[in-house]
């Protein structure tokens, strides 16, 4: 390491650290040190009142406020012109259609997903190009685990505790991305949903899991989209009577269908046309019905089976796996370097609500 030395009392940040990790304020890494003065640089960064409320669970009998989230967004290692991201993420995640606050304690393990537009990208460095995934960049790293934390410190949502996640996702230490906007043939998601290209806005979306796709064997338009497909229509996928999913394509991929001739409508509309199972499929891993309480797909002979909606449609033997080609959203990320994207397992795409949750991201005036 070049550079200045800097003397700091490193016994002293350790003593700190451990104190820290013994109260349970973080999420098994060690967290940054916070001061009130260091919260308050932090809340000079946004208009909002310290003490607007951003989320609330009910039933826990606790709510998220500005103040809060940036005590935890410093904590996590945000820099304090990163906050109005996080709590445009929270608002968000407050606006997700899906009710069921107890979705934050499942057994499935769920996790806040973020997807960053507009120049706010390049003024934080938030990747949206190579290894988006991954690691090495602070904004992407410490906004995602700035949401983390606080469900950890203000909801009370510890492994073996509140949080009941049986195996749950690594995307729970941390899970924001930026769109490649640059390298996208397509207008960006947040134009979807009535913004300007050029407009700062944070999606947020609530997950299972990412799951990996190498598809580099194919040009054809058509290939590809029937991979795509494959992968969300997967048995394990139909956890309720319907699946929803976030296609992260890369570059690459998104300019084979554009060079068809495909543009993001066509692309949903061909998923959700293919996107079915047959009967017996289901059957032989015992999802070929439905539960008539939580509608998680069972077998048919369960006590609490119901038929399906596909029992009602013309062709009973084929289950669709998607309630509307809205139940997939599309967005561009990653490097402009092979054909590998990414689906997301999403939570709550409901296309008689809005599909998902745009928040602006809002600086002080001036």
């Amino acid at each position: 390491m070049n550079g200045a030395a800097v003397e700091v009392d490193a016994r002293g940040i350790r003593d700190v650290l451990e104190r820290y990790q013994e109260n349970g304020w973080t999420d098994g890494l060690p967290v940054v040190p916070v001061s009130e003065s260091i919260v308050e640089e932090f809340l000079a960064a946004t208009p909002l009142d310290p003490e607007e409320v951003l989320f609330a669970i009910p039933h826990l009998n606790r709510e998220l406020t500005v103040r809060y989230a940036a005590i935890n967004a410093a904590l996590a290692g945000c820099r304090p012109e990163y906050l109005p991201v996080v709590l445009a993420a929270w608002k968000g995640i407050a606006q997700e259609p899906n009710p069921r606050k107890g979705i934050w304690q499942s057994t499935t393990g769920t996790a806040p997903f973020t997807v960053v537009n507009g120049p706010v990208r390049e003024r934080l460095d938030l990747n949206s190009r190579g290894n988006v995934f991954g690691s090495g960049h602070r904004a992407n790293a410490t906004i995602g685990r700035a949401l983390r934390l606080a469900l950890i410190n203000v909801f009370g949502l510890r492994p073996h505790q509140l949080d009941q996640a049986t195996q749950a996702t690594p995307a729970k230490y941390t899970a924001v991305i930026g769109e490649n906007q640059e390298q996208s043939p397509w207008p960006s998601l947040h134009t979807e949903y009535g913004f300007a290209e050029d407009d700062d806005v944070v999606t947020s979306f609530v997950i299972r899991s990412v799951m990996h796709i190498e598809a580099r064997h194919t040009q054809e338009a058509e290939q590809l989209a029937l991979d795509f497909t494959d992968s969300i229509t997967r048995t394990g996928a139909f956890i309720h009577e319907y699946t929803n999913a976030l296609l992260v394509l890369s570059p690459e991929h998104a300019h084979v269908f554009a060079g068809a001739g495909w543009d993001k409508d066509r692309l949903r509309r061909f998923i959700f046309e293919h996107a079915v199972r047959t009967r017996e499929e289901l059957a032989r891993v015992g999802k070929d019905a439905i539960s008539h309480h939580a509608r998680w797909r069972l077998s048919s002979a369960h006590p609490d089976a119901i038929a399906d909606t596909a029992r009602g449609s013309g062709t009973p033997d084929r289950v669709p796996a998607l309630s509307a080609p809205e139940s997939v959203q599309v967005v561009v990320a990653g490097a402009n370097n092979a054909g590998v994207s990414a689906v997301v397992e999403v939570f709550g795409l409901n296309p008689r609500l809005r599909p998902s949750s745009y928040s602006p991201v809002e600086y002080p005036a001036g």
